[in-house]
This record gives structure tokens, C-alpha cells and sequence, in this order.
């Protein structure tokens, strides 16, 4: 019998309109001064939709538009999204702007207002251009296209290097199910989201509700354990759209391939969180961290995301310093139940504390490991079944320079 993993078969040559019936588009409107800044999703039905939402207390004008519209019906049939903009703590202009390219979107294709969702990330605090986010909607033309899924991942980055986007695929009621996401993010990540938006599309035939409580509860596990420096920012969400062309049965949690959709729908998740972690800005090392036997997983994913995020963790990582004692710090300070006397770490194959005591190791050794892009930190605390991993990058000379000029 197959397991849930080998059900869910990554498409490497996939994209985000890889899945039946949606199109992409994104082109360059003058709101940067390079690269594509204005992007849409369009689906050729209405899609039942979920989202999950920045926890910060101030939140930008078009995520609030989008919540309120998803919160109607349940559904989307678009999404436009901008960057170089975020339209956040711009006050009742800012919402008319956010509305009108909502109402542009929906004129245009003929669809409800409420069926376009809108988006926005970039500088707080400026007004949109209107005249140019205008002019830009009316010339979108979404497109099936390798070219048309690439004009999309870059019209949604800021200070991102690079695109991020996935593709799985897995069988259900004997019909091909496919789920693709497209990301940018790379910094203002913490700890439950921020700064990065997600989108998600897939041909599968599910309920609204069920949609999105799955939703929310893989984002607890990927998205929600990725940080680049601590800050949590004021637009951003994770948005899936199902829009049933599949014609599967109707999923849920009874279904015997439950396991399966849930599988695919968390690796494209956790691959864009990973893409989001490494290309935090300025960064050079992926850091995962994943920890076993803690009281429950919540706080292992609390000891998960302490080290990840420790300033100090990520500094010495940069700097190919295997110290340890800045981890066993990490750990102390999470908040999570803890014996002092049963914590055992490892960076790589390396082990650096067994029972919570030092053990010798070569320091030629781990700093040649701490060279390499992707570095794993393994922590065992000895206290139960629970499990977690989280995902960040080093703190490097870069991240300082790159945000320092950020307006500029």
C-alpha cells in the first residue's frame, strides 16, 4: 500500500497554473521602479477560498477588504495584487484605493465585487498611484503560459531574490488533483507570518469550512515557524482557491484520501515557508531547526522558533561559530517546560551536548559543516512525544544594508 508521502508526487516542472482552470498574469506599471508590480489570479469558476491573516494589530486596507469579502460567500474568483505599495496605515483613502481595484478587477471580467480579493505589500504608508494601478488592471491579460506564471511570481516581490513557487499532484476518487503556490517574503517574518504573501491554487472539489480549518492548521506548523528578524508586519495573508474543476467528490475529513490532500496541501506550504526563510534578506544559510521530545508539539515548535530566531543563533551561523551555548540559551528562554538536566543538541551529524553536558567535537569539523547553505539543528529535550521544526537564515552584513536603503 502506498503511503500518504508516495500519494503526493511533487511536479517539478509545475506552476501556479498548473491546476485546472486558472490563469495568471503580471506586468510592470511604473510603482517600482523595475520589475513587475501589479499580478493577478484568475479562475475560471468561482473557487470556494480560505485564508489566514498577519496577527498584527494594524492591518493594511486591502487585507481587510479581502476578509470581508471571502467572509460573504465563501468564495473568490480573483485575486489582484500589487507591490512596491503595501497601502497599510493610509486611513480612508487608502481604503477607497483598495476598493476601487477591487471594483476595476470585477468590472472587467464581470464578476461580483466580493469575488476578487485584493492584495498589497510594499512601502507603509504612501498613497497608491491610482492613475497607474488603473491603467496597469487594464491591461492585464491572464494567460495558462510558463511565461505568464513568471510575469506573476515576480509582480508580487519586494526585496526578494528570487521567485518562490511549488507544485504537488496526487490522485483522489481516481481523478488528478493538483495544488500549486507562489510566495514572496524575505523579511519581517515573524512569528506568524508578516511580511510575505502566499497563494495557493487547486482544482480539487472541497468544502469552504473544511478548506479552511486545514488551512489554519498546517499554517500553525510552516508558515507560522519561519523568522528572518522579528519583526511582524501589517498586510499579509496565506490564500488558497479550489475551484472543484477536478470534479472529485466533494472532500472531507472522512474521505479515505483525507491523508492525502492534507500531505500535499502541507508540503506546499512548508516548501514556500523553507523559500521564505532562505531568502531572507541578505541572507546566505537556510537554518531548520527541529526538536523532539517535548511535552506536546506546541512547544517544541516554541523551542523550534526560539533558536531560529535567535539573533544570536543567527549570527553565529553566519559566521561558521559552532556555539553552542547561544542554542542551550535559545531553549531556556522559550517558554516551553524544559528539564535543565536531558537536553541534547547537534548542528548536522555533529553532536554538542548529550544530557545537557558538553561533548568534545571537532571545531575544524563543525565550522566546515556551518559552511554549507542548508544547516540543520537537531535538539532532543527529552520530556515527552511532541515534535517540531521551524526555519529561518543567518543575519548577515546584508540584512543591515538592504534595509537600511529600503525607501531609497
Amino acid at each position: 500500500m502506498l503511503t500518504t508521502k508516495q500519494k503526493c508526487i511533487k511536479n517539478e516542472k509545475g506552476s501556479i497554473v498548473t491546476p485546472q482552470g486558472f490563469q495568471v498574469s503580471g506586468l510592470h506599471t511604473g510603482v517600482k521602479r523595475k520589475r513587475n508590480d501589479l499580478g493577478m489570479i484568475y479562475s475560471v469558476q468561482p473557487a470556494n477560498a480560505a485564508a489566514v491573516y498577519t496577527t498584527n494589530a494594524i492591518q493594511a486596507a486591502p487585507l481587510l477588504v479581502t476578509k470581508t469579502s471571502i467572509a460573504k460567500e465563501g468564495k473568490l474568483q480573483a485575486v489582484i495584487v500589487n507591490s512596491g505599495n503595501a497601502n497599510a496605515c493610509t486611513g480612508d483613502q487608502g481604503m477607497h484605493d483598495a476598493l476601487d481595484m477591487q471594483k476595476m478587477v470585477a468590472d472587467k471580467w464581470k464578476l461580483k465585487n466580493h469575488y476578487v480579493a485584493v492584495a498589497s505589500t510594499g512601502i507603509i504608508g504612501l498613497h497608491m498611484d491610482m492613475d497607474k494601478i488603473g491603467s496597469g488592471i487594464a491591461k492585464l491579460q491572464p494567460g495558462t503560459r510558463a511565461t505568464d506564471a513568471a510575469s506573476f511570481n515576480e509582480s508580487i516581490l519586494t526585496t526578494d531574490l528570487q521567485s518562490k513557487s511549488t507544485c504537488y499532484e496526487t490522485i483522489i476518487d481516481g481523478k488528478k488533483i493538483t495544488m500549486a503556490g507562489s510566495a514572496k517574503g524575505s523579511g519581517m517574518i515573524e512569528p506568524n507570518m508578516a511580511t510575505m504573501l502566499g497563494f495557493i491554487t487547486t482544482d480539487i472539489a472541497i468544502d469552504q469550512q473544511v478548506l479552511q480549518e486545514t488551512l489554519q492548521e498546517i499554517t500553525e506548523k510552516t508558515f507560522n515557524c519561519i523568522t528572518v528578524d522579528g519583526d511582524t508586519s501589517t498586510n499579509d495573508m496565506v490564500l488558497v482557491m479550489a475551484n472543484g474543476m477536478a470534479e472529485n467528490n466533494p472532500l472531507t475529513k472522512a474521505h479515505p484520501d483525507w491523508d492525502a490532500f492534507v500531505a500535499m496541501l502541507e508540503s506546499t506550504c512548508e516548501d514556500m515557508a523553507k523559500m521564505i526563510a532562505k531568502d531572507g534578506e541578505g541572507a546566505t544559510k537556510l537554518i531548520e531547526v527541529e526538536v523532539h521530545g517535548a511535552t506536546d508539539s506546541e512547544d517544541a515548535r516554541k523551542v523550534a522558533k526560539s533558536v531560529v530566531g535567535s539573533s544570536l543563533v543567527k549570527t553565529a551561523v553566519f559566521g561558521s561559530d559552532a556555539n553552542w551555548g547561544r542554542i542551550i540559551a535559545a531553549i531556556g528562554y522559550s517558554g516551553a517546560t524544559i528539564d535543565v538536566h536531558k537536553i541534547d543538541a547537534a548542528i548536522g551529524h555533529i553532536t554538542l551536548l548529550h544530557q545537557s553536558q558538553p561533548v568534545a567535537f571537532s571545531e575544524s569539523e563543525a565550522s566546515a559543516y556551518l559552511e554549507q547553505e542548508h544547516i540543520k539543528i537537531d535538539i532532543d529535550l527529552h520530556m515527552g512525544d511532541g515534535t517540531g521544526k521551524a526555519w529561518g537564515c543567518d543575519l548577515t552584513y546584508d540584512y543591515v544594508r538592504i534595509n537600511a536603503s529600503y525607501r531609497s
